[in-house]
């Protein structure tokens, strides 16, 4: 029974708790007010990165790829990321298909080259020999020729001159046909240098394609530990990729002493970095877990990234710790200090509003709240200098701005003043915090 009782009550007052939270109108709200801050201020671009060695030995397929027409290669089977490596030990296997069939093509080439020089050798033998032939059957017939003049003495001279003539004949006859036979000769050497040199040519050809073929399997130059290469859109090569014949890189071996995140910087910040900046890095893995940097590379040009709707330049940050933990591919925050102002005013960022194209702020003052007039200065992701404006110890409203600010005062800078920072007033820095906005 006293449980009952109790339950009873308990239920009794929370039913009133809920009709007086529910009584209490918004506007009622109490006001959010935090000091005006002063101190060292540090303007900060923040970064997502990735980690990369530093210097690493890139893992290539076979070289000179393309001066046996061949010029994109299917990486057939890897080794899995991560895996250690010796030196010689197997990388990836490359597919063979494309250059077998090239293979098999120059292996025909060279062999109807070797029948032609073959078959050359034979014609120019078989041609010489004839030739051959014919000079010495015309020696023995110039040898006749001889023997008859020197029977012809006795004869009629009309017969002494006719011998004479064929003898004449058959000696001018002699000398033609030696001259013929060593053009022939030259013809013939002429004619198997040039199928020997389309054969060394076949054969070369043929030893450059086993060569190449030889580089499908690709091994470690080196020990380390295998990390898949990027193409240029940012992936990985892997199984099934393709591989340039002018850039054949498979994977990479780290050298894990020295590290450095490659993160990309939009161009409305890109002018703010600078080499030898400090950077405090973080990574995803290691939540708590710091390490400094320096950038040392900014790009000049930009570029389109994948999934980035604006131009991007890259950014190489060395990491100044050595850590065994630290691996390629890992995820880093990258807090670059762009500047660092010493002893200045500053505020958190949702305090600033724009109204009528000017910035103010809601500042207390006793128990009323005005409306001041502020120049912004340099801003990070969490707050902005206050140049004019707001002194050390006043206090501004943080939280929703009076819908109504009829009965506000407005405390707007002098011309002088706003004249001496005309360059600085841009009400755009802080679209978020637009009192229309806020008013909707």
């Amino acid at each position: 029974m006293n449980k009952k009782v109790i339950v009873s009550i308990l239920a009794i007052l929370l039913l009133i708790a809920l009709w007086f939270f529910t009584r209490i109108d918004t506007s009622e709200m109490l006001d959010l007010y935090v000091d005006v801050q002063k101190g060292e201020f540090d303007v900060v671009v923040t970064t997502t990165g990735e980690l990369q060695a530093k210097n690493s030995i890139r893992v290539r397929g076979p070289q000179g790829a393309q001066t046996v027409q061949v010029w994109n290669m299917t990486i057939q089977s890897m080794v899995p990321e991560g895996t250690i490596v010796r030196k010689g030990d197997v990388v990836a296997e490359l597919d063979r298909s494309d250059i077998m069939t090239r293979f098999q093509n120059a292996q025909l080439e060279v062999q109807r080259a070797e029948s032609q020089f073959e078959q050359a050798q034979l014609d120019s033998s078989l041609s010489l020999t004839q030739a051959r032939d014919n000079l010495e059957n015309l020696r023995f017939q110039l040898e006749e020729r001889e023997i008859a003049v020197e029977q012809s003495a006795y004869e009629s001279p009309a017969v002494q001159r006719q011998t004479q003539i064929e003898l004449e004949r058959t000696e001018r006859q002699l000398a033609q046909e030696q001259q013929n036979y060593r053009t022939r000769v030259l013809q013939a050497e002429a004619s198997l240098r040039e199928i020997e040199a389309t054969l060394t040519q076949q054969r070369n050809q043929l030893q450059r394609i086993m060569d190449v073929m030889g580089g499908f399997t690709v091994v470690a130059p080196e020990d380390g530990m295998v990390v898949y290469a990027r193409n240029w859109q940012g992936r990985k090569t892997t199984t099934g990729s393709m591989v340039n014949a002018f850039d054949p890189v498979v994977a990479e071996l780290p050298d894990f002493s020295a590290m450095e995140s490659l993160t990309y910087v939009n161009e409305v910040d890109i002018q703010k970095i600078r080499t030898g900046q400090t950077v405090e890095v973080g990574l995803d893995a290691v939540r708590d877990q710091k390490m400094t940097g320096v950038v040392t590379s900014v790009a000049n040009i930009g570029e389109q990234r994948p999934n980035s709707h604006s131009k991007v330049f890259e950014v190489k940050i060395e990491i100044n710790e050595s850590d065994t933990t630290l691996r390629p591919a890992m995820t880093t925050s990258n807090d670059i200090l762009v500047e660092r102002i010493p002893e200045t005013l500053y505020v958190p960022l949702e305090s600033v509003h724009i109204d009528e194209g000017n910035h103010f702020v809601f500042k207390r003052e006793g128990l009323q709240m005005v409306m001041q007039q502020v120049i912004m200065g340099a801003t990070n992701d969490n707050s902005v200098v206050i140049l004019e404006g707001l002194a050390e110890g006043d206090q501004v409203l943080i939280s929703m701005p009076p819908a109504n600010r009829d009965g506000l005062r407005r405390d707007l800078l002098p011309e002088d003043v706003l004249n001496r920072y005309r360059d600085l007033i841009n009400p755009e820095e802080v679209p978020d915090q637009e009192i229309a906005q806020t008013e909707s």
